[in-house]
């Protein structure tokens, strides 16, 4: 499903122009004097670096342009749903969650973004980088084009400083400056985007084994500190077990994890949670 009313952003235009240039720099610079594109090492590294780039830009157009969940017009939670173990109330009063600003009432895991101006289904971020909410439909894509992006950047670096072991040519002294430029743009580029995504890239698969999102970790934070203030142990309800976390977000075959899929993530309205194979009462008796 996509976005309506998805206009000019200056920040996907710099992400693109990244991409663009990283790409041009690693192939027809780093990759042709390292091996030489007429070459067959040239050749497969261009192909594998080029496929690379396409996963990146294909994935992080669909993080771009796919909507990240909306809240059913017609949801209503029902509190006697004995398949709904978990329903979030609000911090002050016990109130079932309700959004002031949208008029309906906010299913598990959903957040007002006051970014996009409406709720979103298991938010996670509002990203300027695609200029949209990180959510339900589009958190799996997000984090695979995370991957690609990082797996590329340490490509092209790894590509970098092995075209620097080459011994200039007659006609590369000549355009030494344009090089140099290229070399010293790149690096700039390549070293922080590295860290940053690696960083970023940690940070979400932590995220997916714990089946939390950003805003969960920070709610459970607080969660936490208030249990064991009051002499309790806090559990996050959606931690069902790390492999069954990571099938929930990425898929249950493990050959599209790295794939743009999403058939598999369910309506974003309701979540297995820790409780689902707790029995109740009634089973446990004889």
């Amino acid at each position: 499903m996509k976005r309506k009313g998805v206009g000019f952003s200056l920040p996907v235009t710099v992400v693109m122009l990244v991409i663009g240039f990283i790409y041009f720099a690693s192939v027809f610079t780093f990759i042709d004097r390292w091996f030489s594109l007429t070459s067959s090492p040239g050749i497969a590294n261009a192909a594998v670096f080029t496929a690379l780039a396409l996963m990146c830009v294909y994935n992080y157009s669909i993080a771009v342009f796919r909507d990240p969940g909306r809240v059913p017009l017609n949801y209503m939670p029902d509190v006697e749903d004995p398949e709904s173990p978990v329903h979030e109330i609000k911090r002050k009063g016990g109130d079932l969650r309700y959004c002031q600003k949208c008029s309906h009432f906010k299913p598990p895991r959903a957040h007002h973004c006051r970014v996009c101006k409406r709720c979103v289904l298991r938010m996670d971020h509002h990203c300027i980088w695609i200029n949209n909410c990180v959510g339900h439909t589009n958190y799996k894509v997000f984090f695979v084009f995370v991957v690609y992006a990082v797996t590329a950047c340490v490509y092209s670096l790894v590509l970098l400083v092995g075209s620097l072991t080459v011994e200039p040519q007659d006609e590369e002294e000549e355009m030494g400056s344009y090089l140099r430029t290229i070399y010293v743009i790149s690096a700039f580029l390549l070293i922080p985007l590295s860290i940053a995504l690696g960083v970023l890239l940690g940070w979400h698969i932590y995220l997916i084994l714990q089946n939390k999102t950003t805003i969960e970790y920070h709610e459970g934070v607080r969660a936490m500190w208030l249990a064991e203030k009051g002499g309790q142990v806090y559990k996050h309800p959606y931690d069902i077990g790390a492999y069954e976390n990571l099938t929930l977000i990425l898929g249950p075959n493990i050959l599209s994890w790295l794939c743009p899929t999403s058939r598999h993530i369910g309506s974003g309205v309701r979540f297995r949670t820790a409780f689902d194979s707790i029995p109740t009462s009634s089973e446990t008796k004889p």
